[in-house]
């Protein structure tokens, strides 16, 4: 993946928490690579949303202790 511009470690927080702290992020960034750190499918299933509603490409890879990682490039 590119180099990433900025990481948001929404582990451990339920919604809407996740998907509130990368909106904040895609906002400001506009464009480049964000990494997603979540732990739930629910997490995965709004940022992903969120991330290809608002213009963004989204990858999801399953980790090794069953979290996720999304990532959003623009």
């Amino acid at each position: 993946m590119d180099t990433v511009t900025e990481t948001v470690d929404a582990r451990g927080l339920s919604c809407p928490q996740p998907v509130m702290l990368v909106n904040k992020t895609i906002k400001k960034l506009n464009k480049g690579a964000v990494q997603v750190l979540v732990d739930s499918g629910t997490a995965r299933d709004n940022v992903s949303r969120l991330g290809r509603n608002s213009g963004w490409a989204v990858t999801v890879e399953e980790q090794p202790d069953l979290s996720y990682r999304i990532w959003l490039k623009k």
